[in-house]
């Protein structure tokens, strides 16, 4: 007995003393950290502004953390709202701006007060409240047009298709951007919904299309999940609940705290056990699409296709900081129904496309789904139907990476009154030779991936010495890869054309005609449905 009680105390006196430890440690280190900053205060030899100092120590700190731990100072409270609800104060539109350039409409949100005044895509904003917007940054310009919902703004214009310049009075409301990208029927009776995010309310909005998809006649669904980057846990629980009887284990957490250490089962009845259903997923999902691919997995309620997930298990929590600001901080992992953390093992490392790289199977475990097959931990969602997407080349990624197609969609709406519904626009042939003019003093990489490595081949070997054994073999090569820029463009139309009709389509009918025009297009999706539809 007295052995057992010695061990107790043992055990109570190590926790105390590294809990002292601890405190120690964070007394010291705020010591110094309050010591540089009086010594830089009395001895710098320029003016320092403490709060940018401050502000960014605190970020080069948090990122040796982890890439989600983030602080929000008091002016970026909207950032924080918009994170969380999907909702902010401001105009309803998406902006472009670059350097000594004026604002750019590109892309007013549905019945938003930008609309409402009469702004369009292409038109110009010069001055915001009187004050050019010429030696703004985007972030700058974009700060005074949002505001409290109720406050008007004043905007000096220049209308794209005109010219004319003209002020335009917008009064501010609440804007909230939706989460449902598009609904609707496919073939074979088969309901269609893309969620684009899980902030406050999603679910809701989620329940009305599958609704309406349902008294439409859908008989089986595709949920897709492609480059949505998560939200609210609580949302993609909500869900889940649609799906699965009540009281089902969706999700469960585990963190240092105590109250972190939660499993969470659905609390609402469902609308339909029975409905089959696929859930599309990419590199792009992550977090809170994670959790709904693992419960659909895991529970075998539905299939899972795609490519894998980015592999994103870690959960983060709003907290308030002093001076009105605010932490997001991460305070636990989350698992899957039958065990499985998604994080990636090493989230600093991936591939360029962000998602996760080849992971050994001695760092993986096994677990078992409701029915018994085997799953893996270790990084992200393994589909069930692995189906790659389509590969683009480097011009095409170069264009996009340009905004170059975004100019010629402005410029095409500037010249264009009316276009075809989303559906059935197309461009012309002609039309795409007026996109390679356009982009005839455009800058960007035409360039082939084999041009390009011809040109590593070439660095190598001069800096090996042995090129001029070999100029001639790699300089006839290089002649034969060598092609103009317009030829280039003609290469790649199959992969441009879409995203020209795409953006286009956008400019006319708003976010949904995008997902309606790459709908036609989406090899992946269709291959996907396919292979499902054999196996249900």
């Amino acid at each position: 007995m007295k052995k057992i009680l010695a061990i107790l105390a043992l055990a109570v006196f190590s926790l105390t003393a590294s809990a002292q430890s601890a405190n120690f440690d964070l007394a010291k280190s705020l010591d110094i950290q309050n010591s540089i900053l009086k010594q830089l205060s009395a001895n710098y030899v320029d003016t320092l502004q403490f709060d940018k100092l401050v502000t960014t120590g605190i970020n080069a700190m948090l990122s040796s953390l982890d890439p989600y731990t983030v602080y929000y100072p008091e002016e970026d409270e909207d950032d924080v709202q918009m994170m969380t609800t999907g909702i902010y104060g401001g105009v309803g539109s998406l902006i472009k701006k670059r350097p000594g350039e004026a604002v750019l409409i590109t892309e007013p949100y549905p019945d938003s007060p930008a609309v409402k005044a009469g702004l369009q895509p292409g038109d110009s904003i010069i001055a915001i409240d009187g004050k050019s917007v010429y030696g703004e940054t985007s972030q700058q310009s974009s700060n005074r047009m949002k505001g409290q919902p109720g406050s008007k703004v004043e905007f000096k214009v220049v209308k794209g298709r005109t010219k004319e310049v003209t002020d335009i009075t917008v009064k501010r409301e609440r804007i909230h951007i939706s989460n449902i990208d598009n609904y609707c029927l496919l073939r074979d009776d088969i309901g269609y919904i893309s969620i684009t995010g899980f902030t406050s309310g999603m679910s809701s909005e989620f329940r009305h299309a599958f609704q309406e998809l349902k008294n439409q006649g859908a008989k089986r669904l595709v949920i897709d999940l492609r480059g949505n980057g998560g939200g609210l846990m609580d949302e993609a629980i909500k869900l889940v609940s649609l799906f699965v009887p009540k009281g089902t284990l969706v999700v469960s957490s585990k963190g240092r705290m105590r109250g972190m250490n939660v499993s969470y089962r659905t609390q609402t009845d469902p609308i339909d056990t029975e409905i089959p259903v696929m859930v599309m997923i990419n590199s792009g999902s992550a977090s809170a699409s994670e959790i709904v691919a693992g419960a659909f997995q895991d529970l075998d309620r539905g299939t899972i296709a795609g490519t894998r997930s980015f592999g994103k298990g870690l959960i983060q929590s709003v907290r308030p900081t002093s001076f009105n600001g605010a932490l997001k901080v991460t305070t636990g992992k989350y698992y899957t129904p039958s065990g499985r953390c998604v994080q990636a093992i090493d989230y600093s490392h991936r591939n360029e496309d962000g998602s996760v790289g080849s992971i050994p199977d001695s760092l993986t475990h096994e677990f078992k789904t409701a029915s018994g097959r085997i799953v893996k931990d270790g990084g992200g969602i393994t589909p069930d139907i692995v189906v790659e997407n389509t590969r683009y080349s480097r011009p095409t990624y170069s264009l996009v990476y340009n905004d170059i197609i975004g100019d010629y969609a402005i410029d095409y709406y500037n010249r264009h009154a009316t276009i075809a519904p989303a559906s059935e626009f197309s461009l012309t042939d002609e039309e795409y030779e007026e996109f390679i003019n356009f982009c005839e003093n455009k800058t960007f990489d035409w360039r082939s991936g084999s041009d390009a490595e011809i040109e590593k081949l070439v660095e190598a070997a001069k800096y090996e010495g042995t090129y001029d054994n070999c100029r001639a073999e790699i300089e006839a090569l290089k002649a034969k890869l060598d092609i103009s820029k317009e030829d280039a463009l003609r290469l790649v139309k199959d992969e441009v054309k879409p995203l020209i009709e795409s953006d286009i389509a956008v400019k006319y009918y708003f976010q949904k005609a995008s997902s309606v025009v790459n709908l036609r297009y989406d090899k992946q999706l269709y291959q996907s449905i396919d292979r499902w539809l054999e196996n249900i």
